[in-house]
């Protein structure tokens, strides 16, 4: 379910995620190469007029792998380490430091969750490498696959490359996860209580 729902979410998210891909790294660019999109409408008219229709979905494959694999990164981790940090763990207290006799309740959901954040992190920045160089890309025709690009930066850049600006990624993942799971824990709780 969590990668469908993120799939869905992607497909239909890809267009403004090219825009905003294409107007953050405008600056970047030399004058005569930059695209100076006025606004993210101005964006999508001047990439169906000038590129086609489905410009707006290139790179789709990527986010949407970025997307299931963000989702089932999340949840799975999330509920495997929550589960370890409850039930005590070695492993766990001797890996990261953590309070002993964590029990059910908002610490231990935000410290599951800041572990989740960071194994999504780590398992997304390739795909989401690779999205926003595709995403990018001003090319004429079929864009590159997912799987293409991702070996050629790889092997011009080293396997390092697929994980630049893991830590300001996860600075920005990891909040993000622990406000979502830990309000989706609380709402949980609440329909339980109300429930019975």
């Amino acid at each position: 379910m969590a990668g469908t729902a993120g799939a869905t979410g992607a497909f239909v998210g890809t267009p403004a995620d090219v825009a905003l891909v294409r107007m953050t790294t405008d600056g970047r660019l030399p004058v005569d190469q930059r695209r100076n999109y006025k606004n993210v409408f101005d964006a999508f008219i001047r990439i169906v007029k000038e590129e086609g229709l489905f410009t707006l979905w290139r790179g789709s494959m990527a986010t949407i792998g970025r997307a299931v694999v963000v989702n089932v990164s999340q949840l799975a981790t999330y509920s495997q380490v929550k589960y370890l940090i409850a039930s005590q763990c070695k492993f766990i207290y001797i890996s990261i430091i953590l309070p002993v006799n964590v029990k059910e309740g908002i610490a231990l959901h935000f410290y599951a969750s800041m572990i989740s954040g960071f194994f999504t992190t780590f398992n997304s920045m390739p795909f989401d490498v690779t999205k926003t160089r595709i995403q990018n890309m001003k090319i004429t025709g079929k864009p590159p696959g997912m799987i293409a690009v991702m070996l050629s930066i790889g092997k011009n850049e080293g396997l390092g490359a697929l994980w630049k600006g893991f830590w300001p990624t996860y600075c920005r993942i990891g909040p993000h996860t622990v406000l979502t799971l830990i309000v989706n824990e609380q709402l949980m709780r609440f329909y339980r209580m109300y429930q019975d």
